[in-house]
């Protein structure tokens, strides 16, 4: 395997635990998107955030999007109205995963009993597809 660049391997470590310097790196390709779709940032944010549980995200995802919203306008009551609205589509063990990591990303506590995932969501179902437990 070929040597990697150091700003490559930087870059995708940033990514890995949502460090705000990369993330906003990244924010130029965000704001792009949030012109084309014609919505405000508060409803962005939120579409967003129902985007990230649907798919059941890694909770690096959550870090980035959460501050985004937030910075939007959004209040931690929206956050918990967006997982409250998509848990019945998504299915219980999504919402359940992401329950701890929204927690996580507007510096709240986390109960005790609610570990870091580690490639796997609530109730021991896989992560999503392709990833495996």
């Amino acid at each position: 395997m070929g040597e990697v660049k150091t700003e490559t391997v930087d870059t995708l470590r940033g990514l890995s635990v949502g460090e705000p310097s990369v993330v906003e790196g990244l924010m130029g390709v965000l704001l792009e998107n949030l012109e084309d779709s014609g919505l405000d940032r508060r409803a962005h944010g939120l579409v967003r955030l129902a985007a990230l549980i649907a798919l059941d995200a890694p909770p690096a995802a959550y870090l980035g999007q959460v501050a985004f919203a937030r910075d939007a306008g959004v209040t931690a009551e929206e956050v918990l109205g967006v997982l409250v609205a998509v848990g019945p589509l998504v299915g219980m063990p999504r919402a359940i995963a992401a329950a701890p990591e929204l927690l996580r990303a507007l510096g709240l506590p986390v109960a005790p009993g609610a570990a870091r995932r580690a490639g796997a969501s609530a109730c021991g179902t896989p992560a999503g597809p392709g990833r495996s437990p």
